[in-house]
């Protein structure tokens, strides 16, 4: 594990098991105006993609998920203004900078090339 490093995924959805559930339904009923491609990317309906639960589990950042309402929390909205959600921020000790923004990571249409430019830019 990289010491005081890790990346922050932020998701454009709010936590909590209502949430979950109506995320789920709005991936059934209109996946093309679902609002946050991370979360198309790293989850079903119901469980973590397999292929990205290996890739974190083997990877040596240490990986935080925040859902936007958790972000705004914890973060005060200092970063808020900067960044439209998803979002993946990379944070050392004290420092937080954007790894990937929301344009790219919309324009991904598979896991494996999320995981991919991960790979490559750590």
């Amino acid at each position: 594990m990289q010491k005081n490093k890790a990346l922050i995924f932020v998701y454009n959805a709010n936590a909590g098991v209502s949430n979950s559930l109506m995320d789920s339904v709005h991936k059934i009923l209109s996946p093309k105006t679902h609002e946050c491609n991370l979360c198309e990317l790293t989850f079903g309906l119901v469980s973590e993609h397999k292929k990205w639960k290996a890739f974190r589990k083997q990877s040596d950042i240490d990986m935080r998920f925040l859902h936007k309402d958790e972000y705004r929390s914890t973060f005060k909205s200092k970063f808020e203004k900067l960044h439209e959600l998803p979002v993946i921020l990379y944070q050392d000790n004290y420092d937080l900078s954007l790894f990937m923004g929301n344009d790219e990571l919309n324009q991904i249409e598979e896991v494996e090339t999320l995981i991919q430019k991960i790979k490559s830019r750590l």
